[in-house]
């Protein structure tokens, strides 16, 4: 009896090992297909996602049907319907404008339109244009050279000066050739810096004009039609036409092109180089002629010509420059209108003409004929400025000694 017990227990625990195998393997074939339909379904419907662009339905016509060897991924209609969520559908770019070089269909060249005033550049494929404004720079200063005088509608002083444009200067004495018996030529420098000259300078107006020397010198060439001479030498040999005698202080006309950075086009900018002030001009050379009369026993000093001096400045040096010689008596009746600066009595004033004929100026001398057989500039042959002075001292005292020497007692 127990061994028949003991069989059976064996006989039942056995068979319930071979149920529970069974139906463990039923349970991983179940789980196995459940798996696999839940991957497949969730492919199928990721696949239809991306093929009808979410919830949207789509007609399956000719226009919206994929073309042959297309991605089915790919949203070939590239337009969103309302209401979807999809927000992996890209939307339609819009069209590239604009003028860079580097965009594609850019690469043309501008069309540029230009006329005197300004130039219109359009880029191609773009509705806009550029326009560029063309500026003529003039840098010309002071226009007291070139501007009229002003007249005053009323009188501008206590009493009537109508007698100032009437003036004229008195007549030369002759002096014969013959009569000469003695003769040199002078060559002096006046500088309008020293106290004694400082109404060269003056800054003032009056019904003639500016009334800088300089100033009245240019008027003189302009309106009063006084010849003004080449300054390659003082012997008035080549006469300078007014327009020429102007342009040596309205500066230089250069041309700039400057070219436009996008379209290429370029553009010219004129500029003029600014023109120097009269006060610029301090210095004034004198040609003169010292003549001893001995049929009146008198030294006379004739001006025969006047020349400004401007100051150029070269390699950081300034260099002087003689801009036009003017002959003297041609000169003698537009000074006779100028009455000169008197700083301690206006009612006191005198003419230019006064002023150089009475010698009312300080000066030095800087050549002579005197001991000067090779035509030298004592700057050429002193280099000392001090002792050019003392020569031109030395020179002064030769003609006073000889003019001296003449008187008997």
């Amino acid at each position: 009896m127990c061994k028949g017990e003991f069989r059976v227990t064996i006989n039942i625990s056995a068979n319930g090992g071979n149920i529970k195998g069974r139906h463990m393997k039923k349970i991983m074939y179940k789980g196995f297909a459940i798996g696999l339909t839940t991957i497949l379904v969730l492919q199928l419907n990721a696949q239809s996602r991306y093929k009808t662009g979410g919830a949207a339905k789509t007609t399956n016509n000719a226009a919206t049907k994929a073309p042959a060897g297309a991605s089915s991924y790919i949203n070939t209609s590239k337009t969103k319907t309302a209401g979807s969520n999809d927000a992996n559908t890209q939307p339609t770019a819009p069209a590239t404008t604009g003028g860079s070089r580097y965009r594609a269909g850019n690469n043309q060249t501008p069309t540029v339109t230009s006329d005197a005033n300004s130039t219109t550049i359009s880029s191609p494929g773009s509705t806009s244009t550029n326009t560029v404004v063309k500026f003529n720079y003039d840098t010309i200063g002071d226009p007291g050279l070139d501007g009229k005088p002003e007249v005053s509608l009323r009188n501008n002083y206590a009493a009537e000066r109508t007698q100032v444009k009437d003036r004229k200067p008195l007549e030369y004495e002759d002096l014969r050739e013959d009569d000469a018996l003695f003769s040199h030529f002078i060559w002096r420098e006046i500088d309008a810096r020293e106290k004694m000259n400082q109404s060269f300078t003056y800054a003032g107006k009056d019904e003639n004009g500016d009334q800088r020397f300089f100033a009245i010198l240019m008027n003189a060439v302009r309106s009063d039609s006084v010849i003004a001479f080449s300054s390659e030498n003082d012997r008035f040999t080549t006469p300078l036409s007014p327009s020429q005698v102007m342009s040596l202080t309205s500066g230089k006309l250069d041309t700039i092109e400057v070219t436009d950075p996008i379209s290429g086009a370029v553009e010219k900018t004129v500029t003029r180089t600014p023109q120097f002030s009269p006060d610029s001009v301090y210095t004034f050379r004198i040609k003169e002629q010292v003549v001893f009369d001995k049929e009146a026993s008198r030294l006379f000093t004739r001006i025969i010509g006047i020349a400004p001096i401007a100051k150029q400045v070269i390699g950081g040096k300034s260099i002087p420059r003689v801009l036009f010689w003017v002959y003297y008596p041609d000169m003698r009746r537009t000074l006779a209108k100028f009455d000169v600066y008197n700083p301690k009595n206006l009612a006191s004033r005198m003419t230019w003409e006064e002023l150089f004929e009475s010698r009312y100026f300080s000066s030095y001398i800087i050549k002579s004929t005197i001991d000067n057989p090779g035509d030298k500039y004592l700057s050429n042959a002193i280099k000392d400025p001090l002792f050019r002075l003392l020569e031109g001292e030395n020179i002064k005292t030769k003609i006073f000694n000889f003019e001296q020497d003449l008187w008997s007692y």
